[in-house]
């Protein structure tokens, strides 16, 4: 089970904020009368099968026990209450609460790059001791004042891996090679600097546009290859394992500054508890995931990862600003 350092770090920040009289949100009134119930939404693009919406689940839950019935959250899975962009803009509008959102962040908080720079980490052990530790706070700190989101949780993420209808083994293969990438700017140009014709496609739109042939290919982890059923209109996962990377479960700083001293702590308490729930589903279930796509008729393929490596370390130090290639190169030396 991970050691979330960071939660006890919000939740001293949390408690701080209650204690300078910012935090009680009208909750309850001033009479001590019948507790107001809070009601988040929280959309993600998983499906309901999928370990980010078990995990949703499970701490949406745990958070209604914890403020006995006080908080009560409803999910919107499938991008159902909009796509990942639409909803952080909905948070800060105040149109919707939580998002699931990884390096789509970088769009307001420039240091969430670092997030997923391909071929930045060597594994998942690499992910967790950079996203624990002072590195992440950096992100984490950056993200909740530009983004106006407040990190509660997180996954770490199986890599991702490019799928096609053909064999994709060096960057030579990706001529002419249509693919959607997430709203990433440094994906883009890394695809293009391997040789592929990259556009941005929300991944509500990515299985219609791999059917019709607007794109040949994509490229994410396997469980959003099975739960998005890739496997249907895609014949094989070409092994890039360009990207390691994790992604958190985010509620917006005003809703969270609003609560009180007990509601602050029965959230974060639950995000602790939700986070070793999904690193237990993760462990348990990624591995057959992989064996489920092959029984879909998907075919693994190796490729020469240090031909993709090459060609994209170009683009990556050009797309890069002085701040994030430090933080970049810091994250390469985190043993």
């Amino acid at each position: 089970m991970k050691k979330v350092k960071w939660l006890s770090g919000i939740l001293a920040a949390s408690l701080l904020l209650s204690a300078c009289g910012s935090g009680d949100s009208g909750s309850s009134d001033s009479a001590g009368g019948e507790q107001e119930v809070i009601k988040w939404k929280f959309g993600h693009l998983a499906d309901e099968n999928h370990i980010w919406h078990k995990t949703a689940e499970k701490y949406a839950e745990l958070v209604d026990e914890k403020t006995d019935g006080g908080i009560q959250i409803q999910i919107y899975p499938s991008n159902s209450l909009g796509g990942e962009t639409d909803t952080i803009n909905a948070i800060q509008s105040g149109t919707a609460d939580m998002v699931i959102s990884g390096e789509t962040l970088q769009n307001w908080a420039p240091k969430a790059a670092l997030m997923a720079v391909p071929y930045a980490f060597r594994d998942l052990d690499h992910v967790q001791s950079v996203v624990e530790g002072e590195i992440g706070e950096q992100i984490e700190a950056e993200i909740t004042e530009k983004a106006g989101l407040t990190p509660l949780y997180y996954h770490t993420r199986a890599p991702r891996n490019l799928t096609s209808n053909k064999e994709i083994k060096t960057p030579a293969d990706l001529k002419g090679f249509s693919m959607r990438v997430p709203n990433v700017p440094l994906f883009l140009k890394v695809w293009e600097a391997a040789g592929a014709k990259p556009q941005v496609m929300d991944f509500n739109e990515v299985f219609t546009g791999l059917q019709q042939g607007v794109i040949d290919g994509q490229e994410n982890p396997v469980d959003l290859i099975k739960s998005g059923g890739l496997y249907e209109v895609q014949d094989y996962v070409n092994r890039t394992e360009h990207v390691y990377s994790w992604i958190y479960i985010l509620v917006g700083n005003k809703q969270f500054e609003a609560l009180n001293e007990d509601q602050k702590k029965a959230v974060t308490e639950a995000a602790a508890e939700a986070q070793a729930f999904g690193e237990e589903l993760y462990n348990s279930e990624i591995s057959q995931i992989e064996e489920d796509l092959k029984a879909e008729g998907m075919e693994f393929v190796d490729v020469d990862q240090d031909a993709f490596r090459e060609a994209m370390i170009p683009a990556i130090k050009d797309s890069l600003k002085p701040e994030q290639f430090e933080l970049y190169e810091q994250i390469l030396e985190v043993e």
